[in-house]
């Protein structure tokens, strides 16, 4: 499988994923030729800037775009036009009306486009649509997600403007695939600066509610740190995630009910590592796609709904 990945800033994770297989062949593409040959070689790989050669050159299977979110659409819509399978870092676009031609695209055509909701691959994520699916504990009536994170990824902003699209877009997904879409939304927002902030959503559904709170105000040595608290009629689901220097999630989920409460066992997984074997299994005939561009329209809609409430119309 040959791979054109296309952006040296967040795409050196999805590379760190790639560097540790044997069946990829990766070519990094940016802008500035001294940092894209720097950052692919910390992973051994080719580079070029020259981007073109993603969609013209018939050697690459698959284009993996970690750009600006304004490039997610039309990138993604040059790989179908030329016949590439298409991994999109999330969100699939800045707009529903362009997220929704990608999706048509996909639909009309033979190759895969995958959206890179990596907290689908979460194990303790799993527990909780599992336990609504299932019904293990009766209906889900209250739904509090959290993200704190210090700034871990040097240059990048985690300030109001991208706060909404770049770090609640998993927690809308959670939110839209247990309760579906709310019938009301309030958002409150503090900004220490620019770069740094936290926003509290609301959500309100009949007969239960939800609430996503994300903030970048934690000091470096905290790292990343998330979970849910999920109360349904007849026990809760309360889970805790952290993330280190190193990337490697440790995470928790313990089952409470009437009976007592217990550690669920949960198997060990690295989202990134679990997101990309999928896709290369999906590419391979092995799964069926979990992560399609159909698939992550609502909670886009969500999501967006709440970047209005926080930055106004773009």
């Amino acid at each position: 499988m040959k791979i054109a990945l296309l952006g040296t800033g967040f795409g050196q994770a999805h590379a760190a994923v790639y560097a540790a297989r044997d069946d990829v062949e990766v070519v990094m593409f940016g802008r500035d030729p001294d940092k894209t040959a720097k950052a692919a070689g910390r992973f051994g790989f080719a580079s070029g800037t020259d981007v073109e050669a993603a969609f013209e050159d018939d050697s690459f299977d698959l284009v993996d775009i970690c750009l600006p979110i304004g490039l997610h659409a039309p990138f993604a819509l040059r790989a179908l036009e030329a016949g590439k399978h298409v991994l999109v870092e999330l969100p699939l676009a800045g707009d529903l009306a362009a997220a929704r031609r990608v999706t048509e695209a996909a639909a009309r055509g033979d190759r895969h486009v995958f959206v890179d909701m990596f907290e689908r691959f979460i194990p303790a994520n799993q527990v909780l649509l599992d336990a609504v699916d299932q019904g293990t504990y009766g209906r889900l009536e209250q739904l509090t997600l959290w993200n704190l994170t210090a700034h871990l990824w040097p240059g990048a902003s985690l300030g109001l403007k991208v706060l909404p699209l770049e770090a609640m877009h998993s927690d809308m997904d959670l939110i839209t695939r247990t309760l579906g879409l709310p019938r009301d939304v309030t958002v409150t927002t503090v900004a220490r600066d620019g770069d740094s902030a936290a926003v509290e959503a609301t959500f309100a559904f009949d007969g239960a509610i939800a609430r996503s709170s994300v903030s970048s105000l934690m000091p470096k040595p905290w790292g990343a740190r998330g979970g849910y608290t999920a109360t349904f009629e007849g026990g809760v689901l309360d889970a805790a995630s952290t993330m280190g220097f190193d990337g490697k999630p440790t995470g928790t989920v313990t089952a409470c009910t009437a009976d007592g409460a217990r550690e669920l066992p949960l198997p060990p997984a690295d989202q990134y590592t679990a997101m990309i074997g999928h896709v290369l299994d999906v590419l391979r005939g092995e799964a069926e796609n979990r992560i399609a561009p159909d698939s992550v329209l609502d909670a886009l809609r969500l999501t967006l709904d709440v970047d209005r409430e926080v930055n106004g119309p773009r």
